[in-house]
């Protein structure tokens, strides 16, 4: 960049540093966002399920301290460097998620790919030849993934559940080996 000066022949310095120190000023201001954008960079995430379209969120961080995040299909600002993002799936039962690290690079745009494999599980309860309603469990392992009501399809990761049904004071456990794109329907008879 460059600064030209005028003084006037009888005011001397006065003039000169009344016209250059407001030019000056307004140089340093209009180039700071400028190179602060050019340390920046963009990550793009995409989320998939079964390799179609889906929604998610990102969040990136380094050190325990997120630096940014919002739904994917935006773009995300955020200092070059290496991250990790951490890229959850929207509208699943189990809220599965990924991480991935990320080196960004000043004034590009970082893609960030997640697919994750899921499939739906509905569970109907059927009590004296109709259907019924009541609380239906789903774990994975020991640990309780979510509940749901009956006749009411779940998307979940791909895994082995234990579904467990309880109507009337009756339980039925279910073990369920759910696969990628899987629809499976369990019925539930008392």
């Amino acid at each position: 960049m460059r600064i030209f000066t005028q003084t006037a022949k009888h005011s001397g310095d006065a003039l000169t540093a009344s016209v250059v120190a407001p030019i000056i000023a307004a140089a340093a201001l209009w180039s700071a966002p400028v190179m602060a954008e050019a340390q920046n960079g963009e990550i793009r995430c995409t989320v998939t399920t079964n390799g179609a379209p889906a929604g998610g969120t990102i969040a990136v961080e380094r050190e325990g301290r997120e630096a940014a995040g919002g739904s994917c299909g935006t773009v995300i600002s955020v200092p070059a460097g290496k991250w990790t993002a951490t890229v959850r799936l929207d509208g699943a039962l189990d809220n599965p998620s990924k991480r991935v690290d990320v080196t960004v690079t000043a004034g590009k745009s970082t893609p960030v790919r997640v697919d994750f494999q899921t499939g739906v599980l509905e569970v109907r309860i059927e009590a004296k030849g109709g259907s019924g309603t009541g609380m239906v469990t789903v774990n994975r392992g020991s640990k309780r993934i979510g509940t749901l009501g009956a006749g009411v399809a779940a998307q979940l990761s791909a895994g082995n559940y234990e579904v467990v049904v309880r109507y009337g004071g009756q339980e039925r456990r279910y073990t369920v080996d759910l696969r990628p794109g899987q629809r499976r329907l369990v019925r539930a008879q008392f």
